[in-house]
């Protein structure tokens, strides 16, 4: 009898215990009847994972029904844009399907360097280098630079992919209350005299993901540069958003030329996937070589990056399309404004519509998309308790009309919740 026949017939008798692996204990709690997933997939108001069909950019086919996307973050509307889907189809046809390694080895093309030549001029800065997606150049930055025995400084805010970074960087990490510049400095005077070897890194979202809002950059400059510290911005909703002609929140304020880092992601205005960061030559050429999530991960597919050289040829030629995004965004923000509904503080086409709490908010978002509007609704720890919101975000493509049905579906939806009055007061 051979070793592993005898360690089969062991395996497979009948009378040996069978210890169950606590380590599923919690993924069998998640379905536990009484649990918040339970309860709204029971009720039929479970919104997350929905299937789209069909997709137009600012229309699309949800179980067999079209509805107005008001929930993506297709900021141009250039995923349906022919000449978009053409230089995808192009790439394929010149390079085939991927690369089928990383950018380290044989995973770079011709066009992954000009479009790195081409972001960098774009964004008017020395160098860049691209990452395959958006998150992993967040957790790829901070990881290469962030070393241990320095320190980074992390609004509370900042998207998940930096929080990622900074549990993976072995640098010790500092959060600071949100948009509190008053506690960042707090937080660098103390390492200054605690640690005044420690390198410094501050990062923010430049434009943040759910409440729309934009980082006090100017200030968050100033500080790093009384400190000693790296400013490092992510613009995922920034680039091809805001700033002249969409060149991300620092041009927005005039002072492009003194953040040291901008990051930047594929899958928002340029209607693709991947990601980026651009900087001194320097600094990121020891990105290139340091960063683990560049050098170990296949590069961006030919498909990707015709798509995104595609979409910042036509964001410098058509900066019309960033002026109507505004447009449209400063229309929606006062429609909600009048109608009764508390949009927070928002600065960009990123609007949130607070609802309440969690159950009346999963039940506005199914009332709503009965309505035939699509959004996403957000609830804790995401936002702060008794916050739920559904999340809003519009694109240039969104036609006056989408947006009068849109504002009629939410204020149908809103007095019938009760959280807008019938005098368009907040309920």
């Amino acid at each position: 009898m051979h070793e592993g026949e005898a360690k089969l017939q062991q395996t497979d008798n009948p009378t040996a215990t069978r210890v169950e692996p606590s380590l599923f204990d919690k993924c069998h709690r998640f379905f536990d009847p009484d649990s918040l997933f339970s309860q709204v997939k029971n009720a039929g108001l479970y919104p997350y994972f929905r299937p789209i069909s069909r997709n137009d950019g600012s229309h699309a086919i949800i179980n067999g029904k079209e509805v107005i996307m008001a929930g993506s973050n297709n900021y141009l509307g250039l995923t349906s844009d022919p000449r978009v889907q053409e230089a995808a189809s192009q790439a394929i046809r010149q390079y085939g399907t991927g690369c089928t390694g990383s950018r380290f080895l044989n995973g770079t093309l011709d066009i992954h360097i000009e479009l790195e030549e081409r972001l960098a001029r774009f964004m008017g800065r020395e160098a860049c280098v691209l990452f395959s997606t958006g998150y992993m150049t967040n957790m790829g930055v901070i990881q290469a630079l962030a070393s241990k025995g320095d320190i980074i400084f992390s609004d509370k805010d900042n998207h998940s992919c930096i929080v990622a970074g900074t549990q993976v960087s072995l640098a010790e990490t500092w959060r600071y209350r949100h948009d509190d510049l008053v506690h960042l400095r707090r937080l660098l005077e103390r390492a200054s005299t605690e640690n005044p070897g420690a390198g410094k890194l501050i990062v923010s979202d430049g434009v943040f993901s759910m409440s729309g809002t934009m980082a006090r950059v100017p200030e968050l400059i100033d500080l790093a540069e009384e400190f000693g510290a790296v400013l490092m911005l992510d613009d995922a909703h920034a680039v091809g958003v805001v700033g002249p002609g969409g060149h991300g929140s620092a041009a927005h304020f005039g002072v492009e030329d003194r953040v040291h880092l901008t990051t930047g992601t594929f899958s928002k205005s340029f209607a693709s996937l991947g990601g980026f960061c651009v900087g001194d030559s320097d600094v990121i050429e020891f990105v290139r070589h340091q960063a683990s999530a560049h050098i170990f991960s296949a590069s961006m597919p030919p498909a990707n990056v015709g798509t995104v050289l595609k979409s910042l040829e036509i964001l410098e030629a058509e900066p019309e399309r960033v002026e109507r995004l505004w447009k449209i965004s400063d229309t929606m923000r006062s429609g909600f404004r009048d109608a009764g509904f508390n949009v927070w503080s928002s600065q960009s086409p990123i609007i949130p519509v607070v609802v309440g709490d969690l159950h009346t908010c999963f039940r506005f978002w199914a009332d709503l998309l009965e309505e035939g509007v699509f959004v996403n609704p957000v609830v804790p720890p995401a936002v702060p308790k008794g916050q739920s919101l559904m999340r809003t975000s519009y694109m240039a493509t969104h036609t006056d009309r989408d947006l009068e049905f849109i504002l009629d579906a939410f204020v149908r939806v809103g007095r019938r919740h009760g959280v807008i009055g019938d005098n368009g007061t907040q309920g």
